[in-house]
């Protein structure tokens, strides 16, 4: 009874089960289909429904847009047609003028016309009254030789001898008067004339040092500087910015350049290079660039010491560098740094003596020079130049107009200028101080002592001091004192006609009477 209970139990479960199985079978698929067909026409709705949408957004921003094209349209051809108007009115314009115009031009045709007729009448009757007057005097010359009893020519010569005379007279009384003159104001004269010429003597000549000598032990050194196919040589010149000159000259090496500056570089670098051992296009560039920082530092301490030591404060950076750079250039074979210590110390006590401020003249005396180191090529002279770096770096107008008319390219203005033209030609115009070059020096010498004896009675000539001196010995039976005066005064007006020399010569005459005899 039990068994039976059980079997009819699971009988009964597993009928349940396969009554679920065929349902889910035959009506989950219909129902899955139609929530799909509903899901599908839902989003078609909504797909309507937004393209809707967007189709009438679209037609409202093209609205909007053909508003906003027509409304500029209006504009535009509101503006063309004001356009239109005032070209209108300008052709009025221009047609009443070209009216106005033809009108005057036919107007003004016709008092040419009247103008030539005048003039032609005007000039008619001057001919006339030409002939009339050229009449006239005939008759007067005719009746004044007549009453004379001279005739024009012979009465213009009496005219023309006594004006000679009166003017002769005339001259006379004022070259004398002009002679007691210069005697009385005589000194004051040669004072004037002498400060005159203490200004001018710095004559300023073509010599630059361009070249530097680097020396070498031996020869060998040569070929590893110029590298293979002359490699190295060319970095360096290409690194340091200098030609590098490499001939049969024993032991040595032309670094040759304008620029003082890089002829250092270049001479350090190779100094360096030759003493290291390493010479490669890549050492050089290394050691080029190394040269040139320490230059670089070199020359702001050296322009700060020179400005500590003269006492001259509150310099702009940049001519404290420039001071440093004048360490490396050389004016006529003068250091130029030594060239503007020594003239900002004469400066300073020339400007005590006169009673004007000491540290002015010492600061103007120190930077008047500036120009002649600069960073770029001018195109104006050297002292101008200078003022213009100086008002660059915001010095006093007194200091600038004292650096650019230093060699009066510009008008002095200050005290300060004289002075500092005066102390440059001192410290470059002292026996020493400059050089020549060999050639040019002897040739001086030799057509000074030429020019004294081209003239007569001269027996020898002797040219001293480096030229600044040219003594001449006469031949005592030959000249007496008088003429021996006039001899020195010749010779130095022909010296300076012909000559060009710093400073000045000055020439000495010597005449001398010799007596000798001999005992026997």
């Amino acid at each position: 009874m039990t068994s039976s209970i059980v079997v009819a139990l699971i009988i009964g479960i597993v009928a349940f089960a396969l009554l679920v199985v065929i349902w889910y079978v035959a009506f989950v698929p219909a129902k899955r289909k139609a929530l799909k067909k509903e899901a599908c026409e839902a989003a078609e709705k909504e797909a309507e429904v937004i393209k809707e949408r967007k189709l009438l957004e679209v037609k409202e921003k093209f609205l909007s847009k053909k508003a906003e094209l027509e409304k500029e349209l209006r504009v535009r051809n509101q503006q063309i047609q004001q356009a239109e108007n005032r070209i209108k009115q300008r052709e009025m314009s221009l047609n009443q003028k070209q009216d106005e115009l033809t009108r005057k031009r036919q107007e003004s045709d016709g008092l040419w016309q009247r103008l030539e007729t005048q003039q032609a009448l005007l000039q008619k009757k001057e001919d006339d009254l030409n002939v009339r007057q050229n009449n006239l005097l005939e008759q007067e010359r005719t009746k004044l030789e007549e009453i004379s009893g001279l005739s024009a020519e012979e009465a213009k010569e009496r005219l023309v001898e006594s004006l000679k005379d009166e003017a002769k007279t005339s001259a006379a009384a004022y070259i004398n008067e002009i002679m007691d003159d210069a005697k009385m104001t005589a000194n004051k004269e040669a004072k004037r004339i002498i400060i005159q010429t203490i200004q001018r003597v710095a004559t300023e000549t073509a010599v630059e040092n361009s070249v530097t000598i680097f020396h070498i032990d031996n020869d060998e050194v040569k070929g590893r500087i110029i590298g293979r196919e002359g490699r190295n040589i060319r970095a360096l010149e290409a690194a340091a910015g200098v030609e590098i000159v490499v001939d049969d000259t024993p032991e040595a090496i032309v670094i040759s350049a304008f620029d003082p500056v890089r002829r250092e570089i270049a001479r350090l670098a190779l100094h360096q290079l030759v003493a290291d051992g390493r010479i490669h296009p890549a050492r050089i560039e290394e050691v080029v660039a190394k040269v040139k920082k320490q230059i670089d530092e070199e020359i702001l301490e050296t322009g700060k010491r020179t400005t500590i030591d003269l006492g001259v404060h509150g310099l702009h950076p940049e001519l404290v560098r420039i001071i440093g750079k004048m360490k490396y250039r050389s004016s006529y074979g003068q250091n130029l740094l030594q060239h503007a210590r020594e003239t900002a110390n004469l400066c300073a006590v020339m400007a005590s003596e006169l009673g004007l401020n000491p540290k002015k003249a010492k600061r103007a005396g120190l930077l008047h020079d500036i120009g002649k180191v600069p960073d770029e090529e001018p195109e104006m002279p050297h002292a101008l130049y200078g003022a213009k770096l100086a008002e660059k770096y915001k010095e006093k107008p007194d200091i600038c107009n004292a650096i650019g008319a230093h060699h009066e390219e510009m008008e002095m203005t200050t005290l300060l200028a004289p002075i500092v033209q005066v102390c440059d030609a001192i410290s470059g115009a002292r026996p020493g101080a400059r050089r020549e070059i060999v050639e040019a020096y002897i040739k001086r010498l030799k057509d000074l002592e030429n020019i004294a004896m081209s003239y007569p009675g001269v027996v020898k000539t002797y040219a001293i001091q480096a030229g600044r001196e040219l003594r001449v010995i006469v031949g005592a039976d030959k000249i007496d004192d008088k003429q021996t005066e006039q001899l020195s005064a010749e010779i130095a007006t022909k010296i300076q006609n012909e000559m060009t020399y710093p400073g000045q010569v000055k020439i000495t005459v010597i005449r001398e009477t010799r007596s000798v005899a001999y005992a026997k």
